[in-house]
Formats: C-alpha cells, structure tokens, sequence
C-alpha cells in the first residue's frame, strides 16, 4: 500500500535528477568501454571483451535515456494533445533492445566461440588494472543512481526494491539495473581470468562470457517489460485509484462514481477520466462547479494528476426510468 504515491512518480525534481544520473553513467560507460576494449586486445580475454561490449551497449542506452527525457519533455501542442511524455517509453525499449544486441548477444556469442574454438591466455595484468578502475566508475554510477531512487522512495513512503520495480521513472530503474549488472559482470570478468590464470585454460573466461550475456539478457527483459507495460497502458495503483473515486464522491452534488478510468502517461504526469452521476435536481451551473471542485481537490491531493476529464452520466435508477441500458 505504501507504493501509492511512488508508484504515480509524485516527484517535485526527478526530472533533473534523472537527467545528471543518466549522464554520469554515460560518461562513466563511455570510457570504461574503451579501456576494456583495449585490455581486451591486449589480454586476449573473450569476457574482457564481453565486458567491452557490455559498456559500449550501456553507452548507446544512456544516449537513448537522454533522448528520451529530453523529447519527453516537450509540452503538449495541436497535434499531440496530450504530451510527449510517453514517448520516453518509446526510447527506453529501444535502450533495452540495444541492451539486448550491443551486450547480451556478443557475449554469449564470443563465449560460445571460445568454448568452441578454444583460448590461449595472455597476460591478465592490464585487464586487472582496467577491471579495478571500472568497478570505482561503475561503483559511483550506481551510487548517484541509487541514492535518487532512495530518496524519492523515502518521500513516497515506498520500500526501495518495490519503488524500483512500479517506478515509471524508467530512466533511473535503467541506470541502477544497468550498473548493478556491470559492478557483477566485472567480478565474473575477473573470476574468468583469474581462473584462466590459474589453470592454463580459456574455459573460465568462455565461461564468464556466458554468465555476463546471460546477465545482459535478464536486464534486457526487466526493462523491456517495464516499458512495455507502460506504452500499453498502466493505470494508477489501486489503493490510489481507491481514494480518487473517494475525493470524487466528496464533491457536492455527486452521486456516485460510474467508470473510473486513469492512466499513467509519465513519472510526473497521469490522467483521470470518470463517468460520474450527479444529482438530479443540480443545475447545470452547479455540475460545471462540481467538476472544478473535482478537478482541483485531485490536482490538490495527487500532483502528478496533470489531466482529469468528468463526463456526467445518468445513474443506474434514472437509466431504468427513461428505458435505457442500466449499465454505461
């Protein structure tokens, strides 16, 4: 119950939040990609390359999640009534895809060929050293990522891990999964050379190559998921769609709620429609002010309530009097 507000992504600042938290993470990719790549060649380790390719992927997601916020910022126009907003779901799907290709195919691939073909060994020392700096960069990416999400599931009243799993502030879920996976695929990285080291055999490192694209794989879908729930449509949490119908009722001249439909368009944006019946003997002066009152105690009680439409609708006793289907 305590993910209602978090869940509706009712934050006063995320947006800025999300913004430094997707560019640190991307400057911090950026170059561990490269030196991995180098450590790589030089090594000839199959999971250090693995590991390059994982940063490159994550790289191209955060340009991807900057894209996404920044397009969906845009305010609403003729053409797109209702915002750009879900247009960073767009974005992060194809992060996750990009997640998928750039990371998780490479590395089962490379470690499928190496389990295959066979790897000669060579001197780990470099890619101990990149891994080793990566994992500080890697480290204070998650840690700008994290602590953002504490702090807005702090101000929701939400546990963490049910925050990161309903937030609709996909930019920072992305950034801590992403780096999450990464500080583990260094360690599986360093376990494939160490055991390469200590054996003789490229199997540790085809080895470690299958569990970082196995890994790579399981983010993929986490986030592909989330964001396709969210571009098919996700309402409200029900406790919060309880206590809308509730706010509602409060309203003078309201009967009853009928139909309440709500959709979450973005982390702070969501909209509410209801079919609502009112009284009788209202005027129509009095159902117009029924429904700014409405309109004002919901954007009052829930900020991220940015669109609430009422569509008045005779109830179920004035139906079966005029002859009509008892049921909108």
């Amino acid at each position: 119950m305590a993910m209602t507000e978090a869940e509706a992504g009712q934050q006063d600042d995320g947006g800025g939040e999300s913004t430094f938290t997707v560019i640190v993470a991307a400057l911090a990719n950026l170059g561990i990609a490269v030196a991995k790549a180098v450590a790589g060649v030089i090594s000839g380790s199959s999971a250090m390359l693995s590991e390059a390719a994982h940063s490159v992927a994550d790289t191209v997601t955060e340009v991807l999640l900057l894209t996404a916020l920044k397009r969906s910022e845009k305010p609403a126009d003729e053409d797109h009534p209702l915002g750009y907003g879900p247009e960073r779901y767009i974005w992060a799907l194809l992060a996750a895809v990009a997640t998928f290709v750039g990371g998780a195919v490479f590395s089962l691939y490379d470690g499928i060929h190496t389990l295959v073909a066979g790897e000669e060994p060579g001197d780990p020392l470099v890619s101990y050293l990149v891994l080793a700096v990566a994992f500080l960069l890697e480290g204070y990416s998650l840690r700008t990522g994290v602590r953002q999400a504490r702090g807005e599931a702090e101000r929701m009243g939400a546990p963490f891990k049910r925050y990161l799993r309903y937030t609709p502030d996909t930019a920072v879920k992305a950034v801590v999964l992403e780096d999450s996976a990464a500080l583990i695929g260094l360690v599986l990285a360093a376990g494939g050379l160490l055991g390469g080291q200590l054996t003789g055999s490229g199997v540790w490192d085809g080895i470690a190559s299958l569990c970082i694209g196995l890994l790579l794989l399981y983010v993929a879908w986490v986030l592909g998921r989330s964001n396709a729930e969210l571009l098919i449509g996700r309402p409200l949490p029900k406790p919060m769609r309880e206590r809308i119908r509730a706010e509602l009722l409060a309203v003078e001249h309201v009967e009853a709620v009928l139909e309440l439909t709500t959709l979450v368009q973005g982390p702070r944006e969501a909209l509410v429609a209801a079919k609502v019946d009112f009284r009788d003997v209202s005027t129509a002066a009095q159902i117009e002010w029924a429904c700014e009152q409405a309109e004002a105690r919901l954007r009052e009680a829930f900020p991220v309530v940015s669109r609430v439409y009422l569509d008045p609708t005779p109830g179920y006793v004035q139906r079966r009097h005029e002859g009509l289907n008892p049921w909108p």
